[in-house]
């Protein structure tokens, strides 16, 4: 599922917000440190041992740490396209709970086929320029009866960002996340089986529209939107931006900020199901096919 004209995402601009974030990113992360510990909880339900995990965009590696706290004996490697990010991440580790730190990007898995049995990814997903394409690499890494864990947010975040920059230009600057449904769709597309989705949200509140603004640009969560306008939004655009934004400010005098997170779990079958290319094929493993 790939976003087309100005939807599309920039992965370089992607890298680019997340490389200048790495240094500020944990004293921002209130939504991360949350959805963070809800997966985990949900973790401790399932009657698994992960020999080898994989940290699916792990930023700082607070949770790849976590997850080496969950499981002694496994391996758990933490992937993220930032460098920087990777070298916060370093810093997390401690001399007992050790991972794997590996840069690249989740549509190129440098990871054999089945070679996983748990891949964890916390806020990581929505950044994909391709959403189908970077399934189907964690369902090929992923061994038989392999889990997925994730959250991701859904299309209500920053719903009142969205309105107030719709009001002061019409041009695209939130980006268009996809809903529970798209993404349960793109997990069969995929080859997965029994995916389990729903919905949280949580509320954030600022004193104004620029403090809101540098939250997002220290969480490298800023406008990686192709169609994205060129240049630095001048004062009279904020101003607009800012005014538009009043119109949502609630009776305690906070200017509210909405992010819907989408959890799921989604497995791997015991056998090696045909998966459902881009536009609708069916393509078929070749160790699938045998000689009559």
């Amino acid at each position: 599922m790939m976003e087309d004209g100005p939807w599309r995402l920039d992965a370089r601009a992607v890298r680019r917000g997340f490389e200048r974030a790495s240094r500020s990113y944990d004293a921002h992360a209130v939504i991360g440190v949350a959805t963070r510990s809800e997966i985990l909880v949900r973790l401790e339900l399932l009657k698994i041992e992960p020999g080898v995990i994989l940290d699916l965009g792990a930023g700082t590696g607070h949770g790849a740490r976590a997850l080496r706290d969950r499981w002694h004996a496994a391996r758990v490697i933490a992937l993220d396209l930032s460098p920087g990010m990777l070298r916060e991440a370093h810093r997390a580790q401690s001399w007992r709970r050790r991972f794997d730190r590996i840069c690249a990007d989740a549509a190129r898995l440098p990871v054999r086929d089945g070679g996983v049995d748990l891949v964890y990814s916390n806020l990581m997903l929505h950044w994909s320029v391709d959403l189908d394409t970077v399934l189907r690499e964690v369902r090929r890494v992923l061994a038989p009866r392999g889990c997925l864990t994730f959250s991701t947010v859904g299309p209500d975040t920053l719903a009142e960002l969205r309105a107030a920059w719709n009001e002061a230009d019409g041009t695209a600057h939130v980006h268009r996340f996809l809903d529970l449904h798209d993404i349960g769709d793109a997990l069969v597309r995929a080859g997965f089986s029994d995916p389990v989705l729903d919905v949280d949200r949580h509320t954030l509140t600022y004193a104004d529209a620029r403090a809101l603004m540098r939250d997002l640009k220290a969480l490298g969560a800023q406008n990686a939107l192709a169609g994205r306008a060129a240049g630095l939004t001048g004062r009279a655009r904020f101003a607009r931006v800012a005014a538009a934004y009043e119109r949502f400010r609630t009776a305690d005098g906070r200017l509210p900020a909405t992010c819907e997170v989408v959890y799921g779990q989604a497995w791997c079958p015991a056998a090696t199901p045909p998966v459902r290319g881009r536009r609708g094929e069916v393509v078929v493993p070749l160790q699938s096919l045998r000689r009559r």
